[in-house]
């Protein structure tokens, strides 16, 4: 599965570049009996609407259908959507835009008594990553080495 993320990875990055949009990310996974592929992409701070990403699925289809060999061994269903406002943090990219935003992120295992926070990106370096959290009435910046992170996604602030 890895390589047909990789393949497609490949070839929507450009066509989503060529029309001002970003791939998010892609995921190809069985659910039940049917295999989805699933394409998340965005445009920049206004985002992106459904008329943009129905004439991007058109493009991906007919581009998909080209490859020769193709790598699809079993029908599948294809899905273009925005990954929403709470998109997932994954790459250099990502680490970048959420500077200075609230986000969410789940550790592997406990760091002072929790395994997830929410907070403000202050920092990240290819070690740690600082949020400023607040706990009750007061902020405090916390260091989480990177490899503790399970994953990372922007956030709602309430």
């Amino acid at each position: 599965m890895t390589k047909i993320i990789d393949l497609v990875t490949d070839l929507v990055t450009p066509l989503a570049e060529k029309r001002g949009d970003e791939l998010v990310d892609v995921e190809y996974v069985k659910e039940k009996n049917q295999y989805y592929l699933r394409i998340y992409v965005d445009r920049g701070e206004s985002g992106i609407d459904i008329e943009e990403i129905a004439a991007l699925s058109e493009i991906v289809s007919e581009e998909l259908d080209k490859l020769n060999p193709d790598p699809f061994t079993e029908p599948y269903m294809l899905e273009l959507s925005s990954p929403g406002l709470e998109r997932p943090i994954k790459n250099e990219r990502d680490w970048r835009k959420a500077l200075n935003k609230y986000i969410h992120v789940a550790c592997y295992q406990k760091i002072d008594g929790q395994k997830s926070f929410d907070g403000t990106l202050l920092s990240r370096d290819n070690e740690k990553i600082t949020l400023k959290i607040k706990i009750k009435t007061r902020t405090k910046e916390l260091e989480i080495p990177i490899g503790a992170i399970a994953n990372a996604r922007f956030a709602i602030e309430f």
